[in-house]
């Protein structure tokens, strides 16, 4: 696989990070937001939403009680960690935008067909997204939409994902948008576009172990 594409693989999804949950009871500026993001509130309700929808996942992935848990204790920042990608999804949906990028279906379609052949299968596909990314199946093609839209928009200012040129866009879209996060959940760093919690980088060449664990 090219080397960019290896590199823009999981740029939403590997999201691992592993900081200690905040103490901070909320933020009293948007009362039931767990994020404001270009005026525009991600919900306490929606972020659960999402967290909920990785758990029945998992559970259906994994029947037996004890592999369960122990996909849990695995994922035990998964909230914060949601949120961290849903607000970096819309920082990079405005940092493509703002340069023209744009993804089609047949994009996505394709790129996914390619994984599949890779994975050995696309049950498989799924379940290495679930098992090490925390995307539920339904929410594949979402994220793949957005790996396109990285490494597309990384092309575009002649650079790849690991780059500061490409991370610049990110800072400048997010200072756009005005990230604010409810200190529950941490603070948004706007020159690193992530949590200022989150120890583990967004981008990482996993595109091997991925196909490993589906072998």
């Amino acid at each position: 696989m090219h080397r960019r594409r290896r590199t823009a693989l999981l740029f939403t999804a590997a999201i691992a990070a592993a900081a200690p949950l905040l103490t901070a009871c909320g933020n009293d500026a948007h009362p039931g937001a767990a994020a404001v993001v270009g005026g525009e509130r991600i919900t306490v309700s929606q972020l659960e939403n999402r967290v909920d929808e990785v758990r029945a996942a998992q559970r259906a992935a994994v029947p037996d009680e004890a592999q369960y848990e122990q996909a849990i204790a695995r994922t035990g920042s998964l909230t914060r960690d949601t949120l961290h990608g849903m607000v970096l999804d819309r920082v990079l949906e405005r940092a493509a935008g703002d340069a023209g990028v744009s993804v089609t279906t047949r994009e996505v379609q394709r790129m996914r067909a390619g994984l599949e052949e890779q994975a050995g299968g696309a049950e498989a596909l799924e379940r290495a997204w679930l098992q090490q990314y925390g995307i539920p199946p339904q929410r594949l093609d979402e994220n793949l939409r957005l790996q396109l839209q990285a490494q597309k928009l990384a092309e575009k200012l002649g650079t790849d994902t690991s780059r500061p040129e490409f991370w610049k866009a990110l800072s400048e879209a997010g200072e756009e948008l005005d990230v604010d996060l409810n200190p529950r959940y941490g603070t948004w760093d706007i020159e690193k576009s992530s949590r200022t919690d989150a120890k583990t980088p967004w981008v990482r060449d996993v595109t091997s172990a991925g196909t490993q664990q589906t072998a």
